[in-house]
C-alpha cells in the first residue's frame, strides 16, 4: 500500500528508468495483458534502453492486446526469456509510432524479430525478395514491406547496422519491392508483358543505394519491343505496365502507401514520354541533356525488370555522365547549381532543415557528385554512386584532404542518422528537425544521447554542421594549394593534369596561370605562405563564384605581393571576417576598382573596418584635400595629392558599391538599386568637388598667393550639378568670377582665365591617378563663347540672347567650389530663367521637343542599337530626365519640391504634386535607376565608360552579376532592360510628346 502523500517505489524506479509520464506508465504496466511482465525488472530496463519508453510502453501494450488467448503467453514467455529478441522489439517500439501500428494491425509480426540467422544481420535483395514473394496485390505487399522494414529498423536502432548498411538496406528493400510490384503489374496486363521488354532504373538515393525511411523513389524506364513486335505498339504497353507498377507503390490503401515512385528525372521531366526505347534516351542525352542530368546518371543503377535491357542503358549513358564536365556549358551550370537551393525553403524552416539548409546534407552530396564528374572522366575509382564510398574513393585519390574527408563522413554519418530517427517515428517524409521538447528528446536518445538528450543533440547538429559548412567548399580547393606545396611524407597530391580539369570546371580560363599564382602565393614554409595556405581555399571559392575568377586571382596575387611584407595585410584578411570576402568580391568583379586599388594596395584596409566603406561627406572630404594642397610644395605636388585622394575615395565608393551589389555571406544584397545609384552619385559628386577646391586653391596660390584678384565660383552643371555623376563622367561646369574692388576688369579676366587653364592642366597631367576632365560647353555660347564671364557678363547674356536649351541646362546648376557668395548669387540670377514665372510658353515646349527629336536621330552613335543605349537610346537617361526637365520648367514655379537639380527627387516631387500618376513616375524611375546602373557597370567592368553593354561574353555576364543576375541568366537581363525602357518610352511619348 502507497502511504498518501508519497510517490510508490514504482513511479521512482520509473522516473530513473527514462520515462516522462510516470503516473501513466504505472497504468499502462497494471494492465492484464502485461500481468506476467509487471513484475521483472529486465523489462524496465530494456524499456530505459529505448529512445522513448512511454511511447515503447504504450506500443507494447497494445501489441500484447493485439495477440490472441492463445498466443499471448508464448509472446509474453519469449520477450522475457530472449534478450535480443527484447530489444530489438522495444527499440522499434520506442523508436516508431507508425511501427508500433503496423504490429497491432498484425499481430504474428513480431515473429520476424525473433530469430536471426547469419543472412538476417545483412540480407540483400535476395532476401527481401523472399519476404516479399508471397505479396499477390498492393495490400499485401505493402503488409510484407512494412515486415521486411520492421526487421531493418529493429538492426538499425539496435546498433547491429551503422546508418550507411541501413540505407544500403532499404535501398535493397525498395530494389525487390519493385520488382514485386513489376510483377504484379506484369499478372494483371499478360497482354502488355508480353509485347515490350522493360527496365527499371534506380536514380538518386534509390540508386546510390543510400535511401532513407521515407522517400520518394527516383526512377527512369526503358522499353523495348520483343522481337517481332511493333515499336509504338510496344511502348504503349511498357508504358501501362509502368504506370500500373507506379500505382501499386504509390497508391493509398487501406493499409497505407509504401512511398512514391517518381519518373520526373526522365528526359524532358514530367513533360516527356513516361518510357522512352534506349536509341531515345540516348538521342536526347547526347544533344539536349544539361549538366544536372548528368549529375542525377551519377547515380543510375539497374535495378528492376529486364536485367540486359537495364545493363544496355547503364553501359550506354555511363561514357555520357564522365564527359559531362567537358560541355560548354559546365562551368556555368556548376555555378548555378552550387547555389544553396534554400530559396524555396520558408525563412521559418531554413534553420531546421537537414537537408537543403546551410550545412546540411545537399550541401555534402553537391560537392562530393561535382568532384566525381570533375575527376571521373580520368579516374575509374570514382565511378560510385554511393555519397560515403565516392567521398572515401576521393580521398584516397587525393582528390580530397584525408582530414576533411573524415571529418565530412563523420558529419554525414551523424545528419543522416538524424534523418532517419526522425522520418522513422511516423513514417512520414520530412527533413525537419521538429521543434517539440518531447520529440528532440526521443531524437537525441535515439543517437545515444543520454545526459542532456535535447542540449546534447542541439550541440552535436550544430557542430556538425558547421563543419559541412566549413567544408563545403573548401573541399574543392584546399587540394589545389596541396598540388603546389610540399607535403608530408606519404601524402597524396593532386596531378597537374587533375588540378587542371578542376580549375576549369570552376571556371577559370588559364587554369595553368592560376596554378602558378598558387604556387607564387603558397609554396614555402614561412609565416605569410602557411597563412596564405588558411586564406586560399576560401578566396577561390569566392572567386570562383564571380564572373572572373583569372581577375580575381590575379589582383590578389598582384594586392599580396605589393603588400606581402607589411605587418598588418594578412592579419587583416585572417582576423577580419568581412575583409576577405570583400576583397575577392572587389578583385573579381570588374577592373576599375582593382586597378584603383593596386595604384594604392594601402586602401585594401578600407574593407575590413565596418566604417570603411561608408561614403565621407563633401566637407571632410574638401578639409582633408585643402589641408593636403596646404603641405605641398608646388602647384603639382599638391595636385597630385588631391587626386590621390579622389583615387582613394573613388576606391571607397567602388568597393561599397560592388559589396552592395553583389551581397556577402553574412549581409545580403542591397533590395533597392536606386539606393546604389544614389550613393555613387552623391559620393563621386562629393569627392570630385572637394578635388576641383584643391586644385583651384593650388592654382590661385601658385601665382597669387591667398587671394585671387577676383572673386571665383565653379558652377556645376549636368550630372555634377544633379549630384548623378558615374564613375566615369566628366565634370561639367561654368566659371563665374567677379573682380575685388579696385581690380581692373581686364586684369581680373586674365587672372581667371589663367587659373581656369591651370586648373584644367592640373587636372589632367599624367600621373598614376585617374584624371578628372572639365567640360565647360554648357556655357554661354557654347564652345565658342568665352571660357569665364563675369557675374554682369552672364546675367546681360541670360537677358538677350539666351535660348530656351540654355534654360534648360540651367535646371542643374548647383555650387561646387570657390567663393560661395558669388555662386549663390549666381543662382539667383539663374532661377527666374530656369523655373520661368507661369512656366513655359507653347513655342518654348515646342521647341524643346524639336531639340530632343533632333537629338534622337543625329547624337546615337551610328551602328548602335537604340533599344540598348543607356543615355541616348528609347526609355534611357535622356528620355527621363527631359521629361522630368519639362515638368520643372513648366511647374517649377509653383512647386517648390520640383525646384531641384536630383532627377529622382524631381520625380518624386512630380508625383507627389499629382502632375505625373503613380505608376507612370514609378515606371520612369525604374528605367532611369536601371540605365544608369548599367552605365556604372560597364566602367566597374571593363576600367572606360560606356553607354551600351558590352559584346565580349565574360564583361557582360559581369555586368549582369552586379545587376542581380546569376550565371547564365544575361539573356534575362537583355530582354529584361529592353521591357522596361520600352515601358519608360511609352510614358515619355505620352508625358514629353504629349502622344
Amino acid at each position: 500500500m502507497t502511504v498518501p502523500g508519497r510517490r510508490s517505489s514504482t513511479f521512482s524506479r520509473l522516473l530513473r528508468h527514462g520515462f516522462t509520464d510516470p503516473s501513466g506508465a504505472e497504468q499502462l504496466l497494471d494492465a492484464p495483458e502485461l500481468s506476467a511482465l509487471r513484475d521483472d525488472s529486465v523489462l524496465l530496463d530494456a524499456l530505459g534502453a529505448t529512445a522513448d519508453p512511454d511511447l515503447a510502453l504504450r506500443g507494447l501494450v497494445r501489441l500484447a492486446e493485439a495477440q490472441p488467448e492463445t498466443e499471448r503467453q508464448t509472446f509474453t514467455a519469449t520477450l522475457l526469456s530472449a534478450k535480443p529478441f527484447r530489444d530489438r522489439l522495444l527499440g522499434v517500439l520506442g523508436a516508431s509510432e507508425a511501427l508500433a501500428d503496423h504490429l497491432a494491425r498484425h499481430a504474428r509480426d513480431w515473429e520476424s524479430l525473433v530469430t536471426y540467422e547469419a543472412a538476417d544481420l545483412h540480407p540483400g535483395v535476395a532476401e527481401f525478395e523472399q519476404g516479399l514473394a508471397e505479396a499477390t496485390d498492393a495490400v499485401s505487399l505493402r503488409v510484407a514491406y512494412r515486415r521486411c522494414l520492421l526487421a531493418i529498423a529493429a538492426r538499425d536502432v539496435c546498433g547491429t547496422t551503422d546508418v550507411a548498411q541501413a540505407a544500403a538496406e532499404l535501398a535493397d528493400l525498395a530494389t525487390a519491392t519493385l520488382r514485386a510490384a513489376l510483377a504484379i503489374a506484369r499478372t494483371a496486363e499478360p497482354a502488355d508483358a508480353a509485347q515490350c521488354r522493360l527496365a527499371v532504373i534506380a536514380m538518386g538515393k534509390c540508386g546510390g543505394n543510400e535511401l532513407n525511411y521515407v522517400s520518394d523513389v527516383d526512377v527512369i524506364f526503358v522499353g523495348e519491343p520483343v522481337e517481332g513486335a511493333d515499336e509504338g505498339k510496344a511502348i504503349q504497353a511498357a508504358t501501362r505496365l509502368a504506370s500500373h507498377l507506379m500505382r501499386i507503390c504509390s497508391e493509398t490503401t487501406v493499409e497505407g502507401t509504401i512511398w512514391p515512385v517518381d519518373a520526373n528525372l526522365r528526359p524532358e521531366g514530367r513533360n516527356g514520354p513516361l518510357v522512352r526505347t534506349l536509341s531515345s534516351h540516348l538521342a536526347y542525352y547526347q544533344r539536349w541533356a544539361k549538366t544536372w542530368e548528368f549529375q542525377a546518371l551519377l547515380k543510375a543503377r539497374a535495378v528492376a525488370g529486364d536485367p540486359e535491357l537495364g545493363a544496355q542503358y547503364i553501359d550506354a549513358v555511363s561514357p555520357l555522365v564522365w564527359q559531362a564536365a567537358e560541355r560548354e556549358n559546365f562551368v556555368p551550370d556548376v555555378q548555378k547549381m552550387r547555389r544553396r537551393v534554400v530559396d524555396n525553403i520558408p525563412a521559418a524552416q531554413v534553420e531546421r532543415e537537414l537537408k537543403l539548409g546551410p550545412g546540411g546534407l545537399r550541401d555534402v552530396e553537391f560537392a562530393v557528385q561535382l568532384l566525381q564528374l570533375v575527376h571521373g572522366r580520368s579516374d575509374a575509382t570514382l565511378h560510385s554512386g554511393t555519397t560515403l564510398d565516392a567521398l572515401a574513393a576521393l580521398a584516397a585519390g587525393g582528390y580530397v584532404g584525408r582530414a576533411d574527408a573524415a571529418q565530412l563522413d563523420d558529419a554525414y554519418r551523424f545528419l543522416r542518422a538524424m534523418e532517419h530517427r526522425i522520418q522513422l517515428y511516423r513514417l512520414r517524409r520530412t527533413h525537419l528537425v521538429p521543434e517539440d521538447e518531447d520529440d528532440l528528446r526521443r531524437l537525441g536518445r535515439s543517437l545515444g544521447l543520454r545526459t542532456d538528450p535535447v542540449a546534447e543533440l542541439n550541440k552535436e547538429w550544430k557542430r556538425h554542421a558547421s563543419v559541412v559548412r566549413r567544408l563545403h567548399e573548401k573541399l574543392f580547393y584546399r587540394p589545389l594549394l596541396d598540388a603546389v606545396a610540399q607535403l608530408a611524407p606519404g601524402e597524396i597530391r593532386l596531378s597537374p593534369k587533375a588540378a587542371g580539369q578542376r580549375l576549369e570546371a570552376l571556371g577559370y580560363d588559364d587554369p595553368a596561370a592560376a596554378l602558378r599564382h598558387l604556387e607564387a602565393l603558397a609554396s614555402g614554409v614561412s609565416r605569410k605562405a602557411a597563412i596564405q595556405r588558411t586564406l586560399l581555399p576560401v578566396l577561390l571559392g569566392w572567386f570562383a563564384d564571380s564572373a572572373d575568377p583569372d581577375a580575381g586571382l590575379l589582383g590578389f596575387r598582384k594586392v599580396s605581393d605589393a603588400l606581402g611584407k607589411t605587418p598588418w595585410y594578412l592579419r587583416l584578411l585572417r582576423d577580419e571576417g568581412a575583409a576577405a570576402e570583400n576583397l575577392a568580391r572587389v578583385l573579381s568583379a570588374g577592373r576599375l576598382a582593382p586597378d584603383l586599388l593596386l595604384r594604392a594596395p594601402e586602401a585594401v584596409a578600407l574593407l575590413g573596418d565596418p566604417e570603411g566603406l561608408k561614403p565621407r561627406g563633401r566637407d571632410h572630404l574638401e578639409q582633408e584635400v585643402l589641408a593636403a594642397v596646404g603641405r605641398a610644395g608646388d602647384a603639382e605636388q599638391a595636385v597630385a595629392a588631391a587626386r590621390g585622394v579622389r583615387r582613394r575615395e573613388l576606391f571607397r565608393t567602388a568597393a561599397a558599391d560592388l559589396i552592395g551589389s553583389y551581397g556577402t555571406e553574412d549581409n545580403p544584397r542591397e533590395s533597392d538599386p536606386g539606393a546604389l545609384v544614389d550613393r555613387v552619385g552623391e559620393a563621386v559628386t562629393d569627392l570630385n568637388a572637394a578635388t576641383i577646391a584643391g586644385a583651384l586653391r593650388a592654382a590661385v596660390r601658385a601665382e597669387w598667393g591667398d587671394m585671387l584678384p577676383t572673386r571665383f565660383a565653379v558652377i556645376g552643371m549636368g550630372r555634377f550639378g544633379g549630384h548623378e555623376l558615374g564613375y566615369g563622367s566628366d565634370a561639367d561646369v561654368l566659371f563665374v568670377h567677379e573682380p575685388r574692388e579696385g581690380v581692373d576688369e581686364q586684369e581680373a579676366a586674365r587672372a581667371a582665365n589663367r587659373v581656369v587653364a591651370e586648373m584644367r592642366r592640373l587636372l589632367q597631367l599624367p600621373t598614376a591617378d585617374p584624371p578628372l576632365l572639365i567640360d565647360a560647353d554648357l556655357r554661354p555660347e557654347g564652345k565658342s563663347g568665352p571660357l569665364v564671364r563675369t557675374l554682369k557678363s552672364y546675367e546681360a547674356y541670360y537677358r538677350r540672347w539666351s535660348l530656351v536649351w540654355e534654360s534648360q541646362a540651367l535646371l542643374r546648376a548647383a555650387p561646387m567650389a570657390g567663393d560661395q557668395d558669388l555662386a549663390d548669387r549666381f543662382i539667383e540670377l539663374v532661377d527666374p530663367l530656369r523655373y520661368p514665372a507661369e512656366g513655359l510658353g507653347d513655342d518654348a515646349v515646342r521647341e524643346i521637343r524639336r531639340l530632343k527629336a533632333r537629338m534622337e536621330s543625329e547624337r546615337l552613335p551610328r551602328g548602335a542599337d537604340p533599344t540598348l543605349h543607356a543615355k541616348l537610346g528609347r526609355g534611357g537617361l535622356s528620355d527621363v530626365e527631359w521629361t522630368v526637365q519639362l515638368l520643372q520648367m513648366r511647374h517649377g514655379w509653383a512647386e517648390p519640391g520640383l525646384r531641384t537639380t536630383r532627377t529622382r527627387e524631381a520625380l518624386a516631387a512630380a508625383h507627389a504634386a499629382g502632375l505625373i500618376p503613380t505608376e507612370e513616375a514609378q515606371t520612369l524611375d525604374e528605367a532611369w535607376v536601371l540605365a544608369s546602373r548599367v552605365r556604372n557597370a560597364v566602367m566597374l567592368v571593363r576600367g572606360r565608360a560606356g553607354d551600351t553593354f558590352p559584346s565580349d561574353p565574360r564583361e557582360l555576364a559581369a555586368v549582369g552579376r552586379y545587376l542581380g543576375y546569376g550565371p547564365g541568366h544575361v539573356g534575362e537581363l537583355v530582354d529584361d532592360y529592353r521591357r522596361i525602357t520600352r515601358r519608360a518610352r511609352a510614358v515619355v511619348e505620352e508625358l514629353f510628346y504629349g502622344a
